[in-house]
């Protein structure tokens, strides 16, 4: 007759607490089961439910709230939420390009060998994870155990295969900056694969040098030049020619702003950059005749009258 009974008082426990379950009031199950197998506890519970128990001896804890979150139950595995999906790596790769592609756009195809998860014969566990699992072990009689669950997968095996990828090279397209093929990285064999990522490495250019979405160069000109003008055409990025046209004296490190003929703005392509042009003037590198000197002096003598020859820090500022 005892055992009876206390066969009949677990099974209305366990039926409580599977009362419970479905009413999601439980979090943890080893806090709930003490408030159903304690007299004192269950008494406090009866009277005026959870809120006597938050004051009593439980540890600030509250048992009362879905104990089964994580729990398997009876070999189910009932899982609280979803599990994220595992993914392969990122791979970033450095791609060089020229400045006359970052101005005019281009495609690049990029051959890319990299494993692909192919189906293979039988099956193989995955996804494998730790969960509570609670079993009968007799009238009455309950255990939880954790456990390795995996599951069972269709067999894969990774293979070699060979892609040809496009890159679209933007203009005004950055130094550094990223284009992403999504689910062309590292394969998961549980899962998905990660991202490739061309970063884009602009190359050093013969002739301009770029900031932002302006250029910059220099230009080196005759003695004859500086002092007379001249007229001028520069070889843009496009292949078109700059026209540049000076009728006065040009002094050496003299600069001019060509507005409009920088590289094409990233976000507005209607919209460009300067071009920042800089002169050197060369002077001859043989001695002039002493007819050569005097027709210079009568022509430049007096231009320098008052001229006195300074001496200064040039470096002062910098």
């Amino acid at each position: 007759m005892a055992a009876s009974i206390k066969s009949t008082t677990f099974l209305l426990i366990f039926a409580f607490m599977l009362i419970s379950v479905l009413a999601g009031k439980f979090q943890n199950l080893g806090a709930a089961y003490e408030v159903l197998s304690d007299d004192e506890k269950r008494k406090k519970y009866d009277k005026c439910g959870e809120e006597c128990l938050k004051e009593g001896d439980l540890g600030g804890g509250d048992p009362f709230s879905s104990f089964f979150g994580d729990f398997g139950f009876f070999g189910g595995g009932q899982r609280h939420g979803e599990r994220e999906t595992p993914k392969g790596g990122d791979v970033v790769m450095d791609l060089f390009v020229s400045l006359e592609e970052m101005y005019n756009g281009n495609f690049i195809e990029v051959v890319r060998k990299k494993r692909v998860p192919k189906p293979a014969k039988g099956t193989r566990q995955c996804n494998c994870r730790q969960e509570m699992v609670t079993q009968q072990i007799g009238a009455g009689r309950f255990t939880m155990t954790q456990q390795n669950v995996c599951d069972e997968c269709p067999n894969v095996k990774l293979v070699t295969e060979e892609r040809v990828l496009e890159v679209e090279i933007e203009p005004g397209m950055r130094d550094g900056q990223e284009y992403p093929f999504v689910a062309e990285g590292e394969p998961h064999i549980d899962g998905e694969p990660g991202d490739l990522k061309f970063r884009i490495i602009q190359q050093k250019h013969p002739r301009f040098e770029r900031r932002g979405d302006d250029l910059f160069t220099n230009v080196t000109i005759s003695l004859e030049e500086a002092l007379n003008g001249f007229e001028l055409y520069i070889p843009h990025l496009d292949n078109k020619k700059v026209k540049v046209v000076r009728e006065k004296v040009t002094w050496p490190g003299a600069k001019i702003r060509k507005t409009g003929q920088g590289m094409p703005n990233y976000e507005n392509n209607n919209m460009k950059g300067s071009l920042y042009i800089t002169f050197d003037v060369e002077f001859p590198k043989v001695e002039l005749s002493a007819e050569q000197k005097k027709a210079v002096s009568s022509v430049l003598g007096s231009k320098f009258e008052n001229f006195h020859s300074k001496v200064y820090n040039g470096l002062q500022g910098y």
